[in-house]
């Protein structure tokens, strides 16, 4: 089997990387999160003028049409060295609109997201519906050509500084759980929104909570069936789960981790961090895992080449890509030592708290999109055959 780029693809990762380094000022190895908001604002603007932000979509809709091997080499380009990507806009609330979409919807939203002048974020799970998402509580009542929501989501990431939402709720509470369930679009500055950031244990609050109070919503923000959103709900999340960023997100904290790992150490005595035999085993394992990882992601990636919609494949990759940024961190800090406890900012610091922040964000990585355990039954049902219960 030939594991190795066409001629094509490596030309056009060369093209992604020179993009990179052309564009982004926002510093090496630093994220989003991070980097200056002058330098996001601008970054994404040049994405935008240069297709780069859907770069598979179709030109109609502001892409480059591009294949599906190419926007997976521009993300994990992206991903490697922490650039902004188009969000969820254009890794889920677009692709969604394309295969459920009214022809007005994608007129609507698709060319902004291309643009990149709205910031999209996920309202699925409440207090009561984290892993079983099918429980959730929150109503939509219809009202005239409106729906009245009311209710609560949680862990909605990115919520304060969204533009619009993409919402489940309960429209029948008389169906079965799977059945009954309405997704909607609303814009977040809609009267009876509010949002409540959450305070995360690394200092951050991407997570917030949202709330619903008598907020209208037009009919015509329907995606899809009244009653069938669940159905619609299940490829948004195959998309979130199929995204390459977790095994490539770790690339570039691993190169600089084996970097440090060469240097000999602060009190002077020649020592380095990757001398000690059991280091070079976790330096070997993580390396290994990341290859694992990054075929995981091309397997699903071939498959929407060929036109397949990846399902328990996409649980796989994210099972093993969540785990395997759990994993990194847990190794780095521990070969980092006591030091390795400092945050960013402290000035003792190894590798500036990267590894300290690192093993702190990464808690909620085998929860968020979905948590290992909804993950291995998907596997263990729908590819393995097993039966339920």
């Amino acid at each position: 089997m030939d594991f190795s780029w066409s001629e094509e693809h490596a030309t056009f990762r060369q093209e992604v990387q020179e993009f990179i380094r052309t564009h982004w000022k926002g510093g090496r190895g630093r994220g989003e999160e991070d980097a200056p908001a002058d330098a996001v604002a601008t970054y994404r603007k040049a994405l935008a003028e240069n297709g780069w932000l859907t770069v598979a979509w179709p030109k109609q809709y502001g892409g480059r049409e591009a294949s599906h091997f190419q926007q997976m080499i521009f993300m994990e380009e992206a991903s490697i060295n922490g650039t902004p990507n188009g969000g969820q806009g254009a890794d889920r609330v677009g692709p969604v609109l394309m295969i459920h979409g009214t022809d007005e919807q994608k007129a609507e939203h698709l060319p902004k997201i291309a643009r990149g002048e709205v910031n999209w974020c996920q309202g699925f799970s409440e207090p009561g519906a984290g892993s079983d998402l099918a429980g959730l509580q929150t109503r939509a009542v219809r009202d005239g050509d409106d729906f009245v929501i009311n209710g609560q989501k949680i862990w909605t990431s990115g919520a304060k500084n969204a533009d619009w939402i993409h919402v489940l709720t309960r429209t029948d509470p008389d169906a079965a759980k799977h059945r009954g369930v309405t997704y909607f679009m609303l814009d977040m500055k809609t009267p009876g929104i509010n949002v409540r950031p959450i305070q995360q244990i690394h200092g951050g609050a991407e997570f917030n909570e949202t709330f619903f109070e008598d907020v209208r919503v037009p009919a015509k923000n329907m995606i899809g069936e009244e009653n069938r959103g669940w159905y619609i709900a299940a490829t948004a999340l195959d998309f979130e789960r199929s995204g390459i960023f977790r095994m490539a997100g770790m690339i570039g904290p691993f190169n600089r981790l084996k970097d440090f790992a060469t240097q000999p150490d602060s009190a002077g005595k020649g020592r380095k961090i990757v001398d000690t035999p059991l280091n070079r085993v976790k330096i070997a394992d993580t390396a290994t895992e990341l290859i694992v990882a990054r075929y995981l992601g091309y397997r699903v990636t071939w498959m929407q080449s060929k036109g397949l919609v990846p399902n328990y494949e996409s649980s796989i990759s994210k099972a093993f890509g969540t785990e395997l940024q759990q994993r990194n961190a847990r190794r780095g800090i521990n070969m980092l030592g006591l030091f390795g406890n400092l945050a960013k900012g402290e000035a003792r610091a190894p590798m500036g708290g990267e590894y300290s922040h690192l093993y702190l964000s990464t808690v909620s990585a085998t929860i968020a999109g979905g948590t290992s355990e909804i993950n291995r039954n998907i596997i263990a049902t729908r590819g393995l055959g097993l039966p339920r219960g």
